[in-house]
């Protein structure tokens, strides 16, 4: 009996599945093949893509950086805006203040007038006089000093809004950045600052701190008004020490290097009265007839008259007012 035996085929017959087995080998080879290409491909896009990429990062940057300078630029307008609105305030409630100091300083003139014949009662209206001026000149200091930072403050509005080299100087690249600019040199305070410090220190008592701020003053601010507001606080102080001859050295100063200060009545009195305390007589007696003199309608002169009076003085006619108030 004969038995059948069928012969298993290949697993890929060239005739019948050869195609497939073909198609697969061409395709593993070409997968092989485009692996190194495909990635020398995203290498050259890598690389061409870099300097795009940077580009667009910087210019990002840039652009963050003007946005955050017009964002301070319009912080700092309005942070100015409000101080100028505050500081125009205060100096208008300055400026009324100082109004209310002269109605009072001609209030105690008029009393000063129609008392005379009171040698006490004119000691005392004169010292609130005086603690009158020294308080309007202070208000006139604190005017001046909040004027001029009303113009500092409007400076540099103008410097901000006139200089857009401060996005420029952002934008422009590290080698090119600008120098920096060399320090400022230490200056002296502000006069007034210097001359407050020493009338506080002056009305404290503080003698001996308030000589040396007074001092700066004048070595500093030689032509300033204040100067000779100085002048005669250094002779005051002297005066209450007992100085007479320094004392006298100051007034003098005051009534040489500024004839139209406010202080002149003042000095020309004290200074009198210095020169009758050292036992001056004449020279004392003659000062304060220059006192009534050049200054006849002051509470300084009323004063100088009351004195003379008392010594038995006669006091010659008044010649025409040199002090303008």
């Amino acid at each position: 009996m004969l038995v059948a035996v069928k012969r298993a085929a290949p697993p890929f017959s060239l005739n019948r599945t050869g195609a497939p087995a073909r198609r697969f080998i061409e395709t593993e080879i070409m997968r092989k093949n485009l692996i190194p290409v495909s990635a020398a491909v995203v290498l050259l896009l890598v690389a061409s893509a870099r300097p795009a990429h940077a580009v667009s990062k910087e210019m990002i940057q840039l652009q963050t950086q003007v946005q955050q300078l017009q964002d301070m630029l319009q912080h700092l307008q309005q942070s100015n805006d409000e101080r100028m609105g505050v500081l125009q305030h205060l100096v208008e409630q300055t400026a009324d203040n100082v109004n209310r100091m002269s109605q009072t300083v001609n209030s105690l003139q008029q009393q000063l007038q129609t008392q005379n014949e009171s040698g006490g009662k004119i000691d005392q209206v004169a010292g609130q006089v005086q603690g009158v001026h020294d308080s309007v000149d202070e208000l006139k200091s604190r005017i001046a000093k909040m004027d001029k930072e009303l113009q500092d403050i409007q400076s540099q509005l103008q410097n901000v809004n006139t200089q857009p080299a401060a996005s420029q100087a952002a934008a422009a690249p590290p080698g090119q950045q600008p120098a920096p600019q060399a320090p400022a040199q230490p200056q002296a305070p502000p006069v007034d600052q210097i001359y407050q410090s020493g009338l506080r220190d002056y009305t404290s008592a503080r003698y001996d701190v308030a000589v040396g701020e007074f001092s700066d003053v004048v070595k500093y601010y030689p032509q300033d008004d204040l100067a000779g507001n100085a002048q005669f606080y250094l002779g005051e102080i002297a005066y209450r020490k007992g100085d007479y001859p320094t004392a006298i050295k100051y007034y003098d100063a005051v009534l040489e290097q500024f004839p139209g200060s406010p202080k002149a009545p003042a000095a020309q009195l004290r200074k009198g009265q210095a020169e009758l305390d050292s036992n001056q007589r004449e020279a004392g007696i003659r000062d304060l007839r220059n006192l009534i003199q050049r200054y006849p309608d002051t509470p300084e002169a009323t004063q100088g008259r009351s004195k003379l009076n008392g010594m038995g003085v006669r006091i010659t006619a008044a010649k025409p007012s040199a002090y303008k108030e």
